[in-house]
């Protein structure tokens, strides 16, 4: 992926090949979607389920949903990663960037864990839910049809990995000022990243846009976080908060 001049030069090489393959997985889930179910095979499904494999650790973060779910990652892959593999160096920053990744998955799959039985739910013909919970567990359980109900549990894209690159800036560097799109009014790294993290646990607690894995976001920050912390405190990366 190396060019020698142009743009694509000012790109470090772990940012350029990380937007390459992210790009490269979506085309081909484009192209060949009617043909190979990527999602069954490389989303993250539910450890418990038939569809599982451990590989989904990794495949799920090169996953997108759509034109607008790869775009706005790779835009924050772009605007963040430039600038934090040249202040980890490459090797430290792959390394970061698949960790958050797979701690978003492990808090993901934790959070499955502790809440899909109260998702069960069975609906008549109308969509009237008739089941649900413990009823509803005892009902597939005896019809055989909870291995098709786990199944259901999926999640795709670079989100997790993202938002730990989102911490480690705010953690490099806390005072940087950022802007958010339409709103022309700086904001500081640190208070823009806690207000995240802060909509993040509140989407996820109250369900609002269940659609999005929110807890998956928040795995990605706190696995970041912890990572970064270790660093700084072994002089590994920067002196200090600054």
């Amino acid at each position: 992926m190396q060019d020698s001049r142009g743009f694509l030069s000012a790109i470090p090489p772990v940012t350029k090949n990380l937007l390459a393959i992210n790009i490269i997985m979506w085309v081909a889930t484009w192209a060949l979607g009617g043909r190979f179910d990527f999602d069954r095979y490389l989303g993250l499904h539910y450890w418990e389920a038939s569809h599982f494999n451990v590989a989904q650790f990794i495949t799920y973060m090169f996953m997108h949903a759509n034109f607008t779910h790869l775009f706005f990652n790779m835009f924050s892959l772009f605007m963040f990663g430039v600038i934090l593999e040249r202040a980890l160096g490459a090797k430290r920053y792959l390394f970061y960037y698949i960790s958050c990744g797979i701690g978003a998955a492990l808090v993901q799959e934790a959070v499955w864990t502790l809440t899909w039985e109260n998702s069960l739910k069975l609906v008549d013909d109308s969509g009237f839910v008739v089941l649900q919970g413990a009823e509803a567990l005892e009902y597939t359980l005896r019809h055989d049809m909870l291995g098709g109900f786990l199944n259901r549990f999926v999640t795709i894209g670079a989100s997790g990995a993202v938002f730990g690159l989102l911490l480690a800036f705010a953690m490099l560097f806390p005072n940087m000022p950022l802007y958010l799109f339409f709103i022309p009014i700086p904001i500081k790294a640190k208070w823009m990243v806690l207000g995240y993290g802060a909509l993040e646990l509140a989407f996820g607690v109250t369900g609002a846009a269940s659609a999005v894995a929110h807890f998956a976001h928040l795995g990605g920050m706190i696995f970041g976080f912890f990572i970064i912390w270790y660093w700084k405190k072994k002089g590994v990366v920067g002196g200090g908060f600054y």
